[in-house]
Order: structure tokens, then C-alpha cells, then sequence
């Protein structure tokens, strides 16, 4: 994921950062809305709008009554640079499809977050040159899409990186106070007890810093998770360390803390149902949680029914369910009530490819768009690649393209 773009200098960085104040207003001049309330974007499910077949966000605004979308990920440059780009390919400074996204759901009285990092790829926070260069990327994507929210999305491999993890925290910092009103969320990776080690020291530098945003949010899948019961146990742990780590009370952590989930089945094979979603959505609201969110709307479907449980997907859910079942619990979280709907029919069976791909080879090189074929599937690179053997996950390079 990688595109040479120049760092902007110190004083370039000190200079977007002054004209923070502004940012809002001049991006409501491209079309920003006015903000929703907060419960909104601490709501807001993951999109990602150009990649794992997008879904139309207007059907899903109509379907469910959502309002709000985190939109994922922002990212440095493929080879390095900062300047922000979408998966390290795609500039945000000429993007045109991301705004046509955000221009859709504004239109139907909706607004976006943006997520900065994610699992895999290179965060801006690892090549800026400090917080303030950081924070002035950050602040190029705020004001080309007049945001109102922006998620802080850390986690591996960024999160063992000390500097990079100062950068991100000072910037997160910056924008916040350069931004009035700017709804900020850190989202980090969930263990039983909480989060780990790494997600721990996060939390230091953010109480080093003097930073607090309106949300620490945990991951509670891929580790080891079973259900419902035991993320709502981790969330239990969380609480504690939030209480411990920054001096507050029971109460006010639970006011600093979210839930982001997976819905279907993780990455690791774990399975979490809307049951589960049930759950952790009573959970959240009993305790006063401020967010309640998932990964991912692209996976809010149903596979076909060869796939049901046999793998993870990152554009379906390997669970029974009707299109949108898990964007209902983000809408409830918001305080809303999803329409009626009846339940969607069971998709037809897509019948596999016919043939296959030329075979992978690990001395190539492959870029966004390349296929090939590897054990009997045949597979599509999301980014420049070279010896990552193909498997299917949410993060990996390689997007699965059936049986051939």
C-alpha cells in the first residue's frame, strides 16, 4: 500500500494545524451537513467505499434508517510519504469517488466519520515526522470532506511502534482542539482481560499527552473470543483499566468507552450472531457506553450458501441473516427504530469460475487488479504484493474470487 508523496515540512504542519479553527466551515463550503448529534457517529458502522464490493449506502439508509458511516481507512502513501491517501493508493486530495460516497449520503440528510489506520498497511502516524506533521494530513482529510467525526483506528503492526503511536496520540491532540466540536474515537484491539499490552501503553502516552477523547473503544474478536458473553466480559475488564489509567470512576469510564465488533464470522473463525449483537447492544446501553460499532457494512449479507460458516469474507457475513440485520443494532444504539422490513430471500448460489487464473508465483510482483490462481481458487490483489501467499481475511492483500 504505497505511493511516494513528500512529507509536509514542520512549518507547513504548524500552519494547517493554526488554521484548524476554520476547517469545518470552509468544508462545509464542499458540501458538509450540518453535524448530526454525537450518537450518531459513535454508531457509525464501517464502510469501506472503494474496496470488498462496496454496498450502495443509500439502499442501506432506506433499509435500516442509518444515518451515519465510518468510512475506512486512511492511510500513507504506497512507498511512503506524508500525505494522505485511501488504502495507500488513491490520493484524498483529487479523490472523486470517496466524495461521490459522501455526497450520497449527505443528500439523504446522512454524514460520514473517517477511519485513519487499521489492521496492515503503512499509518501516516510511522512516517510523518512528528504529531504536528501528523496532524496536518489528518487535518487535509477533515477539511476535503468538512468532517465533523474521525476515528483513530490503532492497532497492528503500528501499535508497537512508540513514535508512531506519540505521533497519532499528538495529533488525534491537535485536531481535537483545532476543530471544535470534532467527535473523536481511538479504537484498539480487545483481549479477555480488556485489551493488551500494547493497547495499554496507548493509554499512558494518551494520559502522558493530556488527551482524552470521547471514546476508547476495544475490539473483542480475533482472540480467543466466544459470543457474546465474553466480550461483554472484556468490556467489563476495559472499564477497569480505563478507571485505573486515568483516575475516573465507574461511570465515567463507561462514558469513555465503546464496542466495536465483527459481525458474522472473524477472522479466526470465531462466530458472533445477531443474538450476540443483542447482547453486547443491551450491555452497551445499560452501562451508558458512548459507541456501539462494527466491521463491517460490506459484510452484511449473506454469502451464498456454499460459503455460509466455511470461511471468512470480507463482503459477507458466513451467517444466516437478511441484508443489513447488523446496521439495525448500530440504528437502535442512535436512539432510533429500524423500519419494518420483510426478510430478503436467500441469495442464488454464484456458480464458480469455469476456469483458472495463471498459477501464483512467489518471485512475482502484483499490483491492485492483478489475478492469478492458487489452490484451486482464484484470487485478485487489493495493493502491490510480492510473496504474500493468498488467504482469505478482511485484511489480507488477496481478495478471494471463488472456486476454479
Amino acid at each position: 500500500m504505497r505511493r511516494l508523496r513528500a512529507c509536509l515540512g514542520a512549518a507547513a504542519a504548524v500552519g494547517l494545524a493554526a488554521a484548524g479553527t476554520t476547517a469545518l466551515v470552509a468544508g462545509s463550503a464542499s458540501g458538509a451537513t450540518s453535524a448530526l448529534s454525537n450518537r450518531w457517529y459513535a454508531a457509525a458502522p464501517y464502510l469501506m467505499p472503494l474496496d470488498n464490493d462496496p454496498p450502495d449506502p443509500a439502499a442501506i439508509m432506506d433499509a435500516t434508517g442509518l444515518k451515519a458511516f465510518q468510512l475506512a481507512f486512511v492511510l500513507a502513501p504506497n512507498g511512503g510519504g506524508c500525505s494522505p491517501t485511501w488504502g495507500g493508493t488513491a490520493a484524498v486530495s483529487s479523490d472523486t469517488a470517496v466524495q461521490s460516497v459522501v455526497n450520497t449520503i449527505r443528500a439523504k440528510g446522512g454524514d460520514v466519520s473517517v477511519s485513519i489506520g487499521g489492521y496492515g498497511g503503512t499509518k501516516l502516524g510511522q512516517v510523518c515526522s512528528d504529531a504536528a506533521a501528523t496532524a496536518a494530513a489528518y487535518q487535509q482529510v477533515i477539511t476535503k470532506y468538512g468532517l465533523h467525526a474521525i476515528d483513530f483506528d490503532l492497532e497492528e503492526p503500528e501499535y508497537e511502534n512508540t513514535a508512531a503511536i506519540k505521533n497519532e496520540i499528538g495529533a488525534a491532540k491537535i485536531l481535537q482542539q483545532n476543530n471544535p466540536g470534532l467527535y473523536v474515537s481511538v479504537t484498539t484491539a480487545g483481549t479477555a482481560d480488556g485489551t493488551g499490552w500494547f493497547g495499554k501503553q496507548m493509554l499512558l502516552e494518551a494520559k502522558s499527552q493530556g488527551f482524552t477523547p470521547n471514546n476508547f473503544s476495544i475490539m473483542p474478536f480475533d482472540g480467543g473470543f466466544n459470543g457474546a458473553a465474553s466480550q461483554t466480559g472484556a468490556l467489563t475488564n476495559f472499564n477497569q483499566i480505563l478507571q485505573s489509567t486515568f483516575g475516573w470512576d465507574q461511570a465515567t469510564a463507561y462514558a469513555h468507552e465503546g464496542f466495536s465488533g465483527m459481525n458474522g464470522r472473524s477472522d479466526t473463525g470465531e462466530f458472533f450472531t445477531q443474538t450476540d449483537f443483542q447482547t453486547v447492544l443491551d450491555y452497551a446501553t445499560s452501562h451508558n457506553m458512548d459507541r456501539f460499532t462494527f466491521w463491517s457494512l460490506n459484510r452484511d449479507r449473506q454469502c451464498t450458501p456454499a460459503d455460509n460458516g466455511g470461511r471468512t469474507s470480507g463482503t459477507c457475513s458466513s451467517v444466516a441473516q437478511n441484508s443489513w440485520d447488523f446496521a439495525k443494532y448500530s440504528v437502535k444504539f442512535a436512539g432510533a427504530t429500524p423500519p419494518s422490513s420483510t426478510p430478503t430471500p436467500t441469495p442464488t448460489p454464484t456458480p464458480p469460475s469455469t476456469g483458472c487464473k495463471p498459477a501464483w508465483s512467489s518471485t512475482a510482483v502484483y499490483t491492485v487488479g492483478n489475478e492469478m490462481s492458487y489452490n484451486n481458487h482464484n484470487w485478485k490483489a487489493k495493493w502491490w504484493t510480492q510473496n504474500e501467499t493468498p488467504v482469505a481475511s478482511d485484511w489480507g492483500v488477496w481478495q478471494d474470487e471463488g472456486a476454479c
